[in-house]
């Protein structure tokens, strides 16, 4: 059975020495790593720093903190220019890096640098032909591809020293069927998400978080994966709220996100919605953990002294 884990995505930074105090922060509280989001417009997300830079300082002043992506856009960066990014990022941070993609999804941000925002379908393909190429790139064989938008003639990574510390793991977010068998295929990590990112002001539809939605997703990774499912770690952004009022705290959560026709205990049975006191919340991630495999949970930086408060007792 694969160990719990945690993971903090930083939602803004202020400049660079908080960053790097940040990051310090996170290692002592025991979260086993720091994410950053991949925009260049703040409409997304608020401000953001550049994620590989960010990310390399962060690793320089921590020990054992894992770094990861959470995640690029794959329409903004060559496939060739990732792997080369992530190859010398895992090798600088002593093999902590994590590398995570997407096929992109905010559209403003597309229209306002100039850069075509195709179809899903065809920025799904895309992600398929470049994981490929980076996959083959990161373990250290020239790679020679022809696809629909990627030609690639014998490339390889003898740019950077060997003996290299292996190649960080690939995780990518998979909301939809297609996603979701393209993760099975390629990734390490597959992050569930509740369902496809479909445009800058898709909803959250409740009836997405329930057990069933994320089993069937689950089901479909199995299916797809065939043999290496059971290699295939599960993660998932996760809400975390520690209380000795589970139920105000619940319903204060349902009028927060605008849900209708759901009731608390509907709410305390999805997946990725954690609630209670401590030990409450431990015991669910391990009985979710053992029933569906979530092993690996996502939180915004402002749950971080629950996260540490969670982790610091299993």
């Amino acid at each position: 059975m694969a160990a719990l884990r945690f993971g903090v995505v930083r939602e803004s930074v202020a400049d660079g020495r908080e960053w790097l105090d940040f990051a310090r922060r996170v290692e002592d509280s025991g979260i086993g790593t720091l994410l950053l989001r991949d925009h260049f417009s703040a409409g997304a997300f608020g401000q953001q720093l550049a994620p590989f830079s960010a990310l390399a300082a962060a690793a320089a002043v921590t020990t054992r903190l894992r770094v990861g992506t959470l995640v690029l856009s794959n329409d903004f960066r060559h496939p060739a220019i990732v792997a080369h990014e992530a190859a010398s990022l895992h090798l600088l941070s002593g093999g902590r890096f994590e590398l995570g993609i997407g096929a992109g999804w905010y559209q403003p941000e597309y229209a306002a640098a100039g850069i075509a925002f195709d179809t899903p379908g065809r920025r799904i393909a895309r992600l398929d032909e470049s994981l490929s190429i980076i996959k083959g790139l990161l373990a250290g064989t020239p790679v020679r591809h022809s696809g629909e938008f990627y030609q690639i003639d014998g490339l390889d990574l003898d740019v950077l020293p060997m003996p290299r510390s292996g190649a960080p793991r690939l995780l990518v977010g998979a909301g939809g069927p297609r996603m979701l068998r393209l993760a099975a295929r390629h990734a390490d990590i597959a992050g569930v998400l509740p369902a496809p990112i479909r445009d800058s002001a898709d909803g959250d539809d409740p009836r997405d978080r329930l057990p069933a939605a994320f089993d069937a997703k689950v089901g479909v990774l199995r299916e797809a994966a065939g043999d290496r499912f059971g290699n295939l770690e599960i993660s998932a952004f996760g809400t975390f709220i520690v209380t000795d009022r589970r139920l105000a705290a619940t319903e204060n959560l349902i009028a927060r996100r605008g849900w209708s026709g759901i009731d608390a205990e509907t709410v305390w049975q999805m997946p990725t919605i954690f609630i209670g006191s401590a030990e409450q919340i431990r015991s669910d991630l391990l009985e979710r953990r053992d029933r569906r495999g979530l092993s690996y949970l996502v939180a915004g930086d402002g749950a971080l002294p629950a996260l540490a408060e969670i982790a610091g007792g299993l």
